[in-house]
């Protein structure tokens, strides 16, 4: 089994890879696994750790063999992103030393699939959230020009297909990251082995996970807000044209009726 591999070796390379939006795991769970929740297989060389989200972390996985696999693995991939979110630390085996974060190293005490799996869980949260940070950047540069405009003209310029453009960004970037990935959410196998609590503890702080979950989270109430404000200005500025299309409406047929007084 690639696991007794990994335990022959005293370090080894995990990289978590963002694939898309999603995986298709359902045929791949009715096969053989070394565990479920989450999907953890054999893959030649290692170990696969594979989450619904678009997620997939190896273990002593070389550069080849992960091209294999990712290319296998392409048909069960749903959005697929154009560039690739990766995350990479070393494991370190080391009986007698305290499981943690060293630098860019994990150290844990002894090689299973429950340790694979608390690592797994964080690296792959913290690749999701490396992409959500870089989208929502996007996001945040094109409000501020719109903050900028309004708080010196007092109204935006522009047509109204580019407020329309600038709202759908930006609830299309609140849907992707609403609820596809519950970020706070601890694995399952801390239910089951309440001992790895403290390793994941420590990797959660290394990689501040909730920090920048939270960080996330502000950033998309004021894109929120943002998307409500370009809707109501693009609502006021209709309303507005409404009435002076009604007031042009009721000047000419003012003037209709003075010429048919007047003239005739």
């Amino acid at each position: 089994m690639s696991e007794l591999l990994l335990k022959n070796k005293t370090s080894f390379h995990a990289r978590a890879i963002l694939v898309g939006n999603r995986l298709d795991l359902r045929a791949m769970e009715e096969g053989e696994a070394l565990a479920l929740t989450p999907l953890a297989i054999e893959v030649e060389g290692g170990v696969a750790v594979l989450y619904r989200y678009g997620a997939i972390v190896l273990f002593g996985v070389d550069v080849l063999r992960e091209s294999l696999l990712l290319n296998q693995l392409q048909p069960l991939v749903g959005g697929p992103h154009d560039t690739l979110e990766i995350e990479d630390v070393m494991i370190r085996i080391d009986p007698n030393a305290r499981e943690g974060m060293r630098g860019n190293t994990v150290i844990i005490n002894r090689v299973d699939v429950e340790h694979l799996q608390i690592i797994a869980d964080v690296i792959a949260k913290s690749a999701v959230l490396a992409r959500y940070e870089s989208k929502l950047t996007q996001n945040m540069d094109r409000i501020e020009p719109l903050a900028i405009e309004l708080e010196r003209h007092g109204r935006i310029g522009g047509s109204a297909k580019e407020f329309v453009r600038h709202i759908g960004s930006m609830l299309l970037s609140e849907h992707t990251m609403v609820g596809r990935v519950t970020i706070t959410e601890k694995p399952e196998v801390l239910w089951e082995k309440p001992f790895l609590q403290s390793l994941y503890n420590r990797l959660e702080d290394e990689f501040e996970i909730i920090e920048r979950h939270a960080a996330l989270e502000r950033k998309l109430n004021l894109i929120s807000r943002t998307a409500e404000t370009l809707l109501d200005l693009l609502n006021t500025r209709h309303a507005l044209r409404l009435e002076w299309y009604i007031i042009l409406l009721i000047v000419g047929e003012i003037a209709l009726t003075l010429y048919q007084m007047f003239v005739r």
